[in-house]
């Protein structure tokens, strides 16, 4: 989560250059009022960064959720497979196309269950949507081949993963589509923002048409006689948005390394039992963005929340916002949240502890931290 402990010279000079040029704020048009287009050059250099066919920024990382989804035709009566451990916006969006989320539960990653897939796959099946939660990518390997059986598409949710990988090739663009999120807990921040990763050209298309109102872009047509392509809706980032963003991506691979370091000393400095470290795929390396411990001893786990808070270090997502992070909670949305294998990763759940990686802390913190759990646990 470091990119808004980033933002500095950098994201002013781009904001104030912006101005300079003519001050257009707008995506689209204006082209005797300014010099460049913002947004289409952040979506090139993230399509560049990431070995894509094509990137799309959009206003949200849960609109970038929604315009995957609906490039893939889903909507009423469609079931879209997710998991129980995510960001309320996954399921948001499914709920939001008129679809029913089908939730498989987690394994030791905290991510999609590849064992349980096959067994949630039926006739109104119309795509498979792990989340990469936390920074560590779910295990796509197994999930593919399984989608890759049935013919089915699978959309990642990267939205908390920009930068991991996976065989060596970037989360978000393993599947057929791909979205991140850049709001202002992500590792790299727009304010508000996502990206839509699409590497289908048809998909990519019908992307851009849904984002802009439906709008086709037609070459040599002005926008207000341009054509409408399909059913559409608001989800553009604004220039302002892109300038910052282009400024915290020539960031990203600093930001990884040096939370790489803090996440290292403390996953390899905690050394007691009674802390057992998330799995993390073998294939997988991980955007470094929250180390996870299951502490199953409740009297520990206790202790452990204080000391994390006394220290300074607090923790993320689990336990202190479980209600926005597993999908039991979302009785509100209309389907069956409460399923054994949702059970059951709540009770999973519920025994982690989730610290946040992030920059404005040392190396040195958190191998103090590290040395603390252990005597903690003693």
């Amino acid at each position: 989560m470091p990119g808004f402990e980033l933002i500095g010279e950098e994201e002013r000079a781009a904001l104030n250059e912006l101005m300079d040029e003519g001050g257009v704020l707008f995506a689209h048009g204006f082209g005797p009022m300014r010099k460049r287009y913002h947004v289409r050059e952040l979506e090139a250099a993230f399509r560049d960064k990431l070995g894509a066919n094509d990137a799309l920024c959009v206003s949200s990382g849960t609109a970038a959720i929604k315009v995957a989804l609906k490039s893939l035709g889903v909507t009423y009566g469609d079931e879209v497979i997710t998991q129980c451990f995510n960001f309320i916006a996954t399921v948001e969006a499914i709920v939001d196309c008129g679809a029913t989320p089908v939730i498989a539960g987690s394994d030791e990653t905290l991510n999609m269950d590849p064992t349980q897939l096959e067994g949630l796959i039926t006739k109104k099946t119309k795509a498979i949507m792990p989340v990469h939660m936390l920074g560590v990518p779910a295990r796509m390997n197994e999930i593919k081949a399984i989608a890759k059986k049935y013919k089915l598409p699978v959309i990642e949710d990267a939205c908390e993963a920009v930068g991991a990988k996976y065989n060596g090739q970037y989360a978000g663009t393993l599947g057929d589509a791909g979205v991140f999120s850049f709001d202002f807990g992500k590792t790299i921040t727009t304010g508000e923002g996502g990206l839509v990763i699409l590497q289908n050209a048809e998909m990519a298309e019908k992307s851009r048409w849904y984002h802009d109102h439906g709008h086709m872009n037609l070459e040599g047509r002005p926008r207000g006689l341009d054509r409408a392509g399909i059913t559409g809706f608001n989800y553009r980032m604004s220039e302002l948005n892109a300038v910052v963003g282009k400024a915290q991506l020539a960031k990203l691979d600093y930001i990884l390394e040096e939370s790489g370091k803090r996440f290292k000393v403390l996953c390899d400095g905690v050394t007691v039992p009674a802390f057992k470290k998330r799995a993390i795929p073998e294939e997988a390396e991980p955007a470094f963005d929250t180390v996870i411990f299951e502490v199953k001893d409740k009297n520990l786990r206790d202790s452990t929340i204080a000391l994390l808070s006394d220290m300074g270090f607090g923790t993320k997502n689990l336990p202190d916002a479980m209600n926005w992070h597993c999908s039991v909670f979302w009785d509100h949305m209309g389907f069956d949240t409460r399923t054994p294998a949702a059970m059951e990763t709540l009770a999973l759940l519920e025994r982690q502890i989730a610290i946040p990686v992030v920059l404005g802390r040392s190396v040195e913190d958190y191998a103090a931290l590290a040395d603390a759990l252990n005597a903690l646990a003693d």
